[in-house]
């Protein structure tokens, strides 16, 4: 049986996967593992150790989920040219769709669905500042076409624009996938992440409230947060969005709040207490249709939330 995202999410809560950067380091990646010895440059995995990511999406899969993200959160036009592979962009999306449908296909129990990921520019359209804000907002649309593009053609179920620091940057991204799959004549939900801090505001001081009166008549299917903040902080942002009852709505946390372990971001908040505090968002809040994990999250996370959905019978219609 083959169903739409949208359809399947109008009869159950639908389950994301977890954070993929913490998974690939787990793997210990060696500078002879990325493209052209280019340490750190994740995305490219997808073409040198493709065994990796499939790995990685199959463990989410095992787990519960419903979705997997692709592995091309940083490979729009400008950070792909970052690292020398900027005329690959519709190549490197194209594949890393692929890669995540054939691990799809493993599973038949029920529909599983990739999601095109499309991360932040790098830059901030909004800014004055003179680096941040040195690409025009009809640049960074071109910037995302070629990656968009790339997604739809390797067959994903969604695009998904997130972790979105701009709103400017966000309109620009999604009229960027309008036109790659106008000219494709090939059409995919849209969803529109946004990432808040801990008082509901974006990066550049929009409010999540703003935030969605900007997007939510551009012709998306989801609304969502995601990263930046645990689930906790997002209670305020996704009560005010449940009360517009427009629009679908996404919460994707960090698992937790970030702290400082030696220098770097560390998130200790446990499975179970995540699952709870997402289990609370599902019965307060009628419009949260999809949930999963950002930064910190792993295979336990999501694991943790299936079983939740399927106590709730959210996820696992009757």
């Amino acid at each position: 049986m083959t169903l739409s995202l949208l359809d399947d999410m109008n009869s159950r809560v639908i389950l994301f996967d977890g954070a993929m950067g913490t998974e690939i380091q787990k793997l210990s990646p060696q500078p002879d593992d990325f493209p052209d010895k280019k340490e750190g440059f994740n995305d490219g995995l997808t073409l040198t150790r493709p065994e990796w990511i499939k790995t990685i999406h199959r463990k989410y899969l095992a787990a519960g989920a419903d979705c997997v993200e692709t592995n091309t959160f940083g490979s729009n036009l400008f950070k792909l040219q970052e690292y020398g592979y900027g005329e690959r962009t519709i190549e490197l999306n194209r594949r890393a769709a692929q890669l995540a449908r054939e691990v799809c296909s493993e599973f038949s129990d029920r529909p599983r669905y990739v999601i095109g990921t499309m991360g932040p520019s790098g830059y901030l359209p909004s800014s004055n500042d003179p680096d941040l804000g040195s690409k025009t907002p009809d640049e960074i649309s071109k910037g995302y076409i070629p990656q968009a593009k790339g997604l739809v053609e390797g067959g994903v179920d969604a695009l998904l624009i997130e972790t979105s620091q701009d709103i400017l940057e966000v309109k620009m991204a999604i009229e960027a996938c309008q036109e790659a799959m106008e000219d494709l004549s090939r059409k995919v939900p849209l969803i529109a992440n946004v990432t808040l801090d801990q008082y509901g505001k974006m990066l550049l001081g929009t409010p999540v409230q703003a935030a969605y009166t900007t997007v939510s008549g551009m012709g998306i299917d989801i609304f969502g947060l995601n990263c930046s903040t645990g689930p906790a902080e997002m209670m305020p942002s996704v009560r005010w969005l449940n009360e517009q009852e427009d629009l679908p709505i996404l919460v994707v946390p960090n698992a937790g709040m970030p702290q400082n372990d030696g220098g770097r971001a560390v998130y200790k908040m446990t499975p179970p207490e995540m699952s709870k505090i997402l289990e609370d968002f599902l019965i307060k809040f009628n419009h949260v249709r999809i949930i999963g994990g950002c930064c910190g999250t792993n295979a336990d996370h999501i694991y943790e939330l299936r079983n939740m959905l399927e106590k709730n019978h959210k996820g696992n219609p009757q």
